[in-house]
């Protein structure tokens, strides 16, 4: 299973402004929703190509309420997460899943919550520890090199 995750902007109610307009909920409808970080949703879908599908059907949503997409396919890795943008990349093969892991976007979490960013360049076997907040654990996101750079 192939799992999504959506980051609601800080300043919206994540779940509420998906769920309250048509489009968004019928195109949500058949997943079972978790929330598993402060205003996220997530669910599960079959493939990356069917995650990806269905953030691309919930773009005019993800543009005004997401701050991120984020796609976590077990057979690329069994920790990291990969950016929608990545997850796009690697679906229509303009980048293999062994090309991925470079470019970095970690996470911190503390109390349930996703903390700022810290962007890092895998350099060898071991990351850089996450040192923008004191947190209970981290959560990284492989992200394209235009991300990185951006």
């Amino acid at each position: 299973m192939t799992r999504v995750c959506l980051v609601g902007d800080e300043d919206v109610e994540l779940r509420y402004e998906l769920v309250s307009r048509e489009t968004a909920r019928e195109a949500l409808a058949t997943y079972e929703l978790t929330t598993p970080y402060t205003n996220t949703i997530a669910l599960d879908t079959v493939s990356v190509g069917a995650a990806v599908s269905l953030l691309n059907d919930l773009n005019w949503y993800l543009v005004r309420f997401v701050e991120e997409a984020l796609v976590f396919e077990p057979s690329i890795s069994d920790d990291e997460w990969l950016s929608r943008a990545l997850a796009s990349a690697i679906r229509d093969n303009e980048c293999t899943p062994e090309e991925s892991d470079r470019y970095l976007k970690v996470f911190g979490i503390d109390d349930g919550q996703l903390l700022e960013p810290m962007f890092v360049t895998r350099t060898g076997p071991e990351l850089p520890a996450y040192d923008l907040h004191d947190v209970e654990d981290t959560l990284v996101v492989r992200v394209t090199e235009a991300e990185f750079g951006a």
